[in-house]
C-alpha cells in the first residue's frame, strides 16, 4: 500500500508539514515495507496552482492516501477526481503518522479544511498578481509547434497558447502573476500524429485552465471582502512559529515570542488565517480612524 506524507525534511523522523501545496518534501511510502521515496516539492515557490500541481504529482505517483496538516479546495478536488484519500490535521513525526494510519486511527476528510489563496510567492512574501496580458508560455499544437510570448503585468506571466505545424509557431497565451506553467506534452517523433494523445493533453490543459479561472474568481471575491478587514492575533493560541510571516504579502507581521500584526500594513487578505496551524489569527473589521 503506497501513501504520501507532507514532510519538513527527507526522512521518516522529520515532522509532518502543515502545508500541502508548499511543503518542502513529499515522502511516498510503502506501508508494508516502510521503504520510501523522498521528493523535493517542485512547486514550493509557486503561488497560485501549487496545490493543484502537487496533487497531480501525488496522483501520478499512484498513492491511495495523502497525510498532511491542511489541504485547500483545489488540491482536494484533484484528489477526489483521482480517488485519493485525503487525511488532514496530521502532525508529529512522519514515522508516527504512518503507524497511526496503519492502525486505522485516522479518518478521511470530507472536504478541504483551509480556503484557497493563490498568487502568493512564499519565498519572497510578495503578492504577484498582475493584469491579464499575453503569456510567456509555449504555444503547443497537435503537430508540436511552439511559440513564445512576453508576459504582461506584475510578476511572471506564464501560459500556453495554440501552435500549429511541426515547426516554430506563434503561441498566444495569457499570464497572471506567478502562475505555474501548464504541462508540457510528452510528444515524440513516434507520437506526433497520435490524435488520441493530443486530445488527452488538451483535455488536461482545459481542466487546469478551468481550475485557474476558479482561483481568479475566488481571489477577486477575497480581495473585495478584505478591504475593511484586518488580522488580529489570539495570544492564547499563538505559538510564534513564524508561518504567518512567510505567507504575508505586505510584510505586516513580526514575531518575537508571538506574532504581532501591523494593522496599517495589513491588507486583510486572510493568507495568515488560512496557514496558521493553531487557528491563532482571525479577521475583524477595521476601526474607523477620524
Amino acid at each position: 500500500m503506497k501513501i504520501a506524507v507532507t514532510s519538513t525534511g527527507p526522512t521518516l523522523d522529520d515532522n509532518v508539514e502543515a502545508r500541502f501545496g508548499r511543503c518542502p518534501y513529499f515522502l511516498v511510502i510503502d506501508t508494508d515495507t516502510m521503504q520510501y521515496e523522498a521528493l523535493e516539492n517542485p512547486n514550493i515557490a509557486l503561488g497560485g496552482g501549487a496545490g493543484i500541481q502537487s496533487a497531480q504529482l501525488m496522483s501520478e505517483k499512484g498513492v491511495i492516501a495523502v497525510l498532511t496538516g491542511n489541504c485547500g479546495p483545489n488540491a482536494f478536488n484533484v484528489f477526489g477526481q483521482a480517488g485519493v484519500q485525503v487525511i488532514v490535521g496530521v502532525n508529529g513525526s512522519v514515522r508516527n503518522a504512518v503507524e497511526q494510519f496503519k492502525a486505522g486511527t485516522f479518518s478521511s476528510a470530507s472536504g478541504p479544511n483551509v480556503a484557497s489563496h493563490f498568487g502568493m510567492n512564499v519565498a519572497t512574501g510578495q503578492t504577484t498578481i498582475g493584469p491579464i496580458g499575453q503569456g510567456g508560455g509555449m504555444g503547443l499544437g497537435t503537430g508540436g509547434g511552439r511559440g513564445m510570448g512576453r508576459g504582461g503585468g506584475m510578476g511572471r506571466g506564464m501560459g500556453r497558447g495554440m501552435g500549429c505545424g511541426r515547426g516554430m509557431g506563434m503561441g498566444a497565451g495569457f499570464g497572471m502573476g506567478n502562475w505555474p506553467a501548464l504541462e508540457q506534452p510528452a510528444f515524440s517523433s513516434e507520437s506526433d500524429d497520435d490524435p488520441e494523445q493530443a486530445k488527452a493533453f488538451l483535455r488536461r490543459q482545459a481542466q487546469v485552465l478551468e481550475q485557474q479561472k476558479d482561483e481568479v474568481e475566488q481571489r477577486i471575491r477575497e480581495l473585495e471582502a478584505s478591504q475593511n478587514l484586518v488580522a488580529v492575533v489570539l495570544s492564547d493560541k499563538c505559538a510564534g512559529c513564524g508561518i504567518c510571516i512567510d505567507v504575508c504579502p505586505t510584510g505586516a507581521i513580526e514575531v518575537s515570542e508571538q506574532a504581532v500584526v501591523n494593522g496599517e500594513a495589513c491588507s486583510g487578505c486572510a493568507a495568515c488565517v488560512s496557514e496558521c496551524p493553531n487557528e491563532a489569527i482571525i479577521l475583524v473589521q477595521k476601526k474607523n480612524s477620524k
